[in-house]
């Protein structure tokens, strides 16, 4: 029997991990065809089918499964030891790969990124904005970007702003129309902005003042799922949104929007870069963290 190589089991792995033909071949840099005849020769060798395939989908085998299972570890610590044996060079580089949400992702771009990569020319970066919470170590990220009470508690997280608020926030001419707000219970006879979660599930506008806690579904006409046209909508007078104060801060400063219920708004963990604390921590990693903590 001919062993597999390093590549087959690779090409494997990435097959498995994306689901797809197409898109493992994209991230392998390799054709589908090429792909396609590396699969079949792994099989072949080895003696068993590894993946389902259909028109639509790829899924592995029993045998396939059993393969991953004893597979993945191997391949991550193989991983580890090659970043280990380059991080020994002193210049961090290689490719950084980073989960997190849009919002989150703009204050990165915005704050840390041209610095890092001023700094450090040998590392690319790879940012996926994902408003789902994924597993970023089963997702093959180095780290992951979200508010800090969606870290999990396993992970080691490092601040890169301040806790901050979500505002209840109406542009001036439907204040004047429909009234100001006195307590969230008032939100019951308002026009709301509504929010769909990247589960499709409503958010319930929380509140809470004195150890009073209130989580309100909020009644309204619309529902959007972007903080940004969410903000938008309010401004133009369409209803009531609850966004974090600091993507509302440049209407709320121009006027074009006013702050409600701002003593029921206490302040949150804010955005947390976070990282397995099993895992070897990369150079490129290491660097990403350390520009932080000098910007912040």
């Amino acid at each position: 029997m001919a062993r597999p190589t390093l590549t087959d089991l690779t090409a494997f792995m990435a097959i498995t991990e994306h689901r797809s033909f197409r898109k493992a071949a994209d991230v392998l840099g390799v054709s589908r065809s090429s792909l396609s005849h590396t699969i079949a020769a792994l099989e072949r060798n080895l003696g068993a089918r590894l993946l389902h395939r259909t028109t639509r989908s790829v899924a592995p085998t029993e045998a396939g499964e059993r393969l991953l299972r004893r597979l993945t570890p191997v391949l991550r610590d193989l991983d580890q030891a090659i970043d280990a044996v380059a991080d020994d060079g002193g210049h961090p580089s290689g490719t950084l790969r980073i989960n997190g949400g849009e919002e989150a992702m703009r204050q990165l771009l915005r704050l840390i990124v041209p610095v890092f990569l001023k700094r450090y020319p040998h590392v690319s970066l790879d940012l996926i904005t994902d408003g789902r919470l994924v597993d970023i170590v089963e997702q093959g990220f180095d780290a992951g970007l979200r508010l800090a009470e969606a870290v999990p508690q396993d992970m080691i997280a490092v601040p890169l702003n301040e806790d901050f608020r979500f505002l209840a926030v109406a542009a001036p001419a439907y204040l004047v129309k429909a009234g100001q707000l006195l307590t969230p219970d008032d939100l019951r006879h308002h026009q709301c902005i509504r929010q769909r979660l990247p589960s499709g599930k409503l958010y319930r506008w929380e509140f809470e003042r004195h150890g009073q806690e209130i989580a309100i579904d909020v009644p309204g006409a619309m529902t959007l799922d972007h903080t940004r046209l969410m903000i938008e909508a309010a401004a133009d007078g369409l209803g009531i949104a609850y966004v974090p104060e600091t993507a509302a801060r440049p209407w709320l400063e121009a006027g074009r929007l006013i702050a409600q219920l701002e003593d029921w708004s206490p302040a949150v963990g804010g955005l947390r870069l976070y990282y397995s604390s099993h895992r070897h921590v990369p150079a490129a990693l290491r660097a990403f963290i350390d520009v932080m903590k000098g910007v912040g």
